[in-house]
């Protein structure tokens, strides 16, 4: 079992959302995981321009780093996205890569996967972060163990305090991928987002015909 995580924040090692991050990949590693982090303040990955190329086949025009870390979170079982908050919400960067998952949205490559989200904030906003990126997970297929947030401010042990609760919540993912529990409220917001991709499948399935197959063969789509 894997446990992947991408860090948002633009700081490196500096970034105290790697730090919570680590202490979550920490408890999934003594939950019997393997674990892999993906740090965006590594990589090159260009903003989506909206060019549509990747409808044709499901590649993007830009040579980045972004092809290598999606086959790293393709190859986990579990996901954690992970962002400090910036005017209230995720950090640019973190932004332009979720837009880059756009193509990964509309054909639910990552669907029964289990993830959760972390959000490090100075003052307020960290909660609405982590319910945003449970939202985007749950629009690529991912069903939510839910997340946390943490409000460091001016504390230098704030943290320190956080890491029994962070190190809980890898644990706790790494049961889920394990036990697969249901929740009926987010099987049903992804159900409704399927509704909306089919469209989309259906109408590119001359030429990306084993997408296609696929959600007829997952029971998303009809056979016509």
């Amino acid at each position: 079992m894997k446990i992947t995580a991408v860090v948002g924040s633009p700081r490196g090692m500096r970034s105290r959302t790697r730090r919570v991050v680590n202490f979550v990949l920490a408890g999934a590693k003594d939950a019997g995981a393997e674990v892999d982090l993906i740090d965006l303040a590594d990589l090159q990955v260009t903003p989506c321009t909206a060019c549509e190329s990747c409808s044709l086949d499901g590649t993007c025009v830009f040579a980045d780093d972004l092809p290598a870390a999606y086959d790293r979170m393709r190859d986990a079982d579990g996901l954690v996205l992970a962002s400090p908050v910036y005017v209230d919400n995720v950090s640019g960067q973190m932004k332009v890569f979720i837009d880059r998952l756009a193509d990964a949205m509309r054909y639910q490559n990552f669907a029964g996967k289990y993830g959760c989200s972390v959000a490090t904030t100075e003052v307020s906003g960290g909660d609405a972060v982590v319910g945003y990126l449970n939202h985007v997970l749950n629009y690529l297929g991912v069903t939510t163990v839910r997340g946390m947030s943490v409000t460091p401010g001016n504390d230098p042990e704030a943290l320190d305090r956080a890491e029994p609760a962070a190190r809980e919540l890898g644990r706790r993912l790494v049961l889920a991928v394990r036990d697969r529990p249901r929740y009926p409220d987010q099987e049903a917001g992804m159900a409704e987002n399927r509704q909306y991709f089919a469209g989309i499948v259906r109408a590119n399935r001359d030429w990306r015909t084993d997408e296609y197959e696929r959600w007829v063969r997952e029971g998303w789509i009809g056979e016509e």
